[in-house]
């Protein structure tokens, strides 16, 4: 074994995958020897327990299972550190899939052959292409723009917002608050990839769900959320369904988790739920990228994926 400990700080699953593949290069330790443990360098952490990375007098970074950091950022005594996001080909892979799965079933009226199928109905309804449905996707980064590149050569007409600007070749891209009415009135199927920020929670509520273009082809607008579940307002978009703002939804992610049993989301004829699985973290694919890069720091070299602090991401 070489260089310094990890603390291995997790819940909502079983970390024993985790700390197999990360004890084969180093050691790894659920809890800190007592306070103060001066052996543990690194933490591996996902919603980690308060105030315990606050205790590692020589603790030099944290790297998140997950691709989103607000779990991390929820702890007040949290030191400052360097913080590692998640980056991996599979991670980007699995999310790709996703927004190109849930995507397809809007423009090709999945809702309505699974409800005509129910009842025994054949019928054929029009079926507008893709080149006529402009897809906008909040978030532009590494995952947005991967899931910007399937759709475009699926056809679609991809629009981009951010918050600092950015370009990608066919995309039409939006930043900032001046731009975000002109990226949402553009918008046929609203997909949702933002980090949590103070500034973007709750950020998908009514209002802003009346913003979306609903005079197109599939005859109303639609919203896939798979970034952070407090992006959304859980209450705003079951009304904006009812009144008629967007026509469906496709939600992997919620305010609460799990999306508590008596919540309206699980029963409406007009969204389609999954449990936060559109990009599960892998370790087989995540381990090794994090142990390189502590060989790499401890050769002198910069760490990649760092997380701003100022931006929360």
């Amino acid at each position: 074994m070489t260089g310094g400990r990890i603390l291995l700080s997790v819940q909502g699953f079983n970390p024993q995958r985790w700390h197999e593949l990360l004890s084969r290069s180093r050691t790894v330790v659920l809890e800190p020897d007592g306070p103060r443990d001066p052996s543990i360098e690194y933490a591996v952490v996902w919603k980690h327990r308060p105030g315990v990375l606050s205790t590692l007098p020589n603790l030099k970074i944290i790297f998140s299972v997950g691709a989103g950091v607000d779990h991390i950022f929820a702890d007040p005594g949290l030191p400052d550190v360097p913080i590692v996001r998640v980056v991996a080909e599979n991670l980007t892979q699995y999310m790709t899939e996703y927004i190109v799965w849930r995507v397809l079933d809007h423009q090709r009226q999945g809702a309505t052959y699974r409800s005509q199928q129910a009842r025994r109905i054949w019928h054929e309804p029009p079926q507008p292409p893709a080149d006529a449905i402009r897809v906008g996707i909040m978030g532009f980064g590494t995952l947005g723009r991967a899931a910007a590149k399937a759709l475009l050569s699926l056809g679609f007409k991809v629009n981009g917002w951010s918050r600092t600007p950015q370009s990608m070749n066919g995309v039409a891209t939006f930043h900032g608050a001046d731009g975000l009415d002109a990226f949402l009135n553009a918008t046929d199927i609203l997909v949702a990839l933002l980090p949590l920020t103070p500034a973007t929670r709750g950020i998908i509520d009514h209002k802003l769900l009346g913003k979306l273009n609903r005079d197109n082809p599939l005859g109303g607008a639609f919203l896939v959320n798979a970034g952070r579940g407090q992006l959304q307002k859980d209450a705003d978009i079951a009304r904006a369904l009812d009144d008629g703002l967007i026509k469906e939804a496709s939600l992997d992610v919620f305010e609460t988790e799990p999306l508590p049993e008596k919540s309206p989301l699980w029963s409406h004829p007009k969204v389609f739920v999954t449990p936060h699985a559109a990009a599960t973290s892998d370790p087989v694919h995540l381990v090794p990228s994090m142990l390189a890069q502590m060989d790499a720091f401890e050769r002198g070299e910069k760490l990649q994926n760092l997380v701003n602090r100022e931006a929360g991401y």
